[in-house]
């Protein structure tokens, strides 16, 4: 085949899933998504539902039960949920890039046929644990550690802001087995749910992505079998800066989304909205915020699925992948904002869902690394 006919069918590939996706969305998260917001509720059936279409395991190759697919294809599916909910297309790519991924990336192959089956048709949910109360950005330094003991690891500790930390079935967790801020000081471990001393802690009361569970996951003596480690020991850290590469993209496209589901209700609100007899889009000054947004947008969506595409190709994709977190989702934060404000004072209610984007867009300049962390890394690669 052709480098045309192949580019041709896996666009073809992407436009279905993303109708797929675009369909379910508007039938099984659209009418919940004030509930689910407003009470918090994490729906596991709809979770599972998304693995029934199998986009929970849609980087997972077919030998392992998932859709075998690449990241353009995912960042499609992304998009479309997160322009009807931001917090299911959280968990969909939380589940995908974090934990999956890094089983999938550095599990061995009893590993993966233990654990990728469940977690690629939504049997089980997946979390993944890096951040500490003390450690955001600075993971070498974490408290949570593992002890070696015989053929076994005793871990202690906790991790927050745990996407999944009280409702996933299994946990990759990274922990400190060397001194602090030492190369190769940590490990990741597999830790399923019910193992004894593996407790869910404090659930966050959040600002946005209300629906996507975020909590504690705590460790009081939880001893594990050597087989629960992830690859060698001390590489626990390399391996997720390698998972936060992919994680990156994941919050690229939830960005995107974002920022056009509020682009796209703006846009039509304006058209809709008369004031001085003519709709509010035929002023300059809201014209030129629909031209502005619309133009950073595409900016946004040309990076994402060049990260994307990189990906695929098994080229290094650690500065694009950070370039388009950072712009993406600092563009979703700005399309959030002009959206309430072309909507005026409706746009400041829960009647209309511009300010549901408002909240969420926010984490997605914070969430796996801040824009700030996204600055240090590109400018560091440059510098290089």
């Amino acid at each position: 085949m052709t480098s045309e006919i192949v580019e041709n069918q896996v666009e073809a590939i992407s436009q279905l899933i993303a109708q797929t996706v675009r369909d379910f969305a508007a039938r099984q998260i659209l009418p919940f998504v004030r509930e689910w917001d407003e009470n918090q509720h994490f729906p596991l059936e709809t979770m599972r539902q998304l693995g029934e279409l199998g986009l929970l395991g849609i980087l997972v190759p077919q030998e392992y039960g998932g859709s075998g697919l690449g990241y353009r294809e995912y960042v499609g599916a992304i998009v479309e949920l997160a322009k009807v909910d931001g917090a299911i297309g959280l968990s969909m790519a939380a589940h995908n890039s974090l934990c999956t991924n890094h089983i999938l990336t550095f599990g061995n192959p009893q590993q993966k046929q233990l654990y990728l089956p469940k977690l690629a048709t939504g049997e089980w949910i997946g979390a993944w644990g890096l951040t500490e109360p003390n450690t955001g950005s600075d993971a070498g330094n974490m408290r949570t550690v593992a002890v070696r003991d015989g053929d076994d690891w005793i871990l202690n500790g906790a991790k927050n802001f745990i996407t999944h930390g009280k409702s996933g079935h299994v946990a990759v967790v990274i922990a400190r087995t060397g001194e602090p801020n030492t190369a190769h000081n940590a490990t990741a471990f597999v830790v399923e749910r019910g193992t004894p001393g593996f407790l869910g802690g404090k659930k966050e009361d959040k600002l946005g992505m209300r629906a996507s569970e975020t909590a504690e996951m705590i460790f009081q003596d939880c001893r594990l079998p050597d087989s629960q480690r992830l690859g060698e020991v001390g590489d626990g850290f390399v391996q997720s800066l390698k998972i936060l590469d992919g994680g990156r993209i994941s919050i690229a496209a939830l960005s995107l989304g974002i920022a056009l589901g509020a682009f796209e209700h703006a846009l039509n609100y304006a058209q809709e909205r008369q004031q001085f007899g003519q709709s509010i889009a035929r002023f300059q000054a809201i014209a030129f915020k629909l031209a502005d947004l619309a133009t950073t947008i595409e900016a946004a969506k040309l990076l994402t699925y060049q990260a994307a595409d990189l990906k695929d190709a098994g080229k290094p994709v650690t500065k694009e992948s950070a370039m388009a977190k950072l712009y993406a989702s600092e563009v979703a934060v700005k399309a959030a904002d002009e959206a309430v404000q072309i909507f005026g004072g409706y746009g400041y209610t829960k009647d209309f869902p511009v300010e549901k984007f408002y909240r969420d867009a926010k984490l997605c300049t914070i969430g796996e690394g801040t824009s700030e962390i996204q600055r240090v890394v590109i400018s560091r690669l440059l510098l290089q």
